[in-house]
């Protein structure tokens, strides 16, 4: 699975680990995680993100 790096902060989506703190489970992928998700760490949409 790609990992996925927020451009205004560099967080790193890594589907691996998902993002427990916002209720998404390990091993959700990027492209289905829900359109209104935002960067744990600025708040940027998913829109700001890129495929590293």
């Amino acid at each position: 699975m790609d990992i996925y790096v927020c451009t205004i902060c560099g967080y790193e989506y890594d589907p691996a680990k998902g993002d427990p703190d916002s209720g998404i489970k390990p091993g959700t992928k990027f492209e289905d995680l829900p359109d209104d998700w935002a960067c744990p760490v600025c708040g940027a949409s998913k829109d700001a993100f890129e495929k590293q």
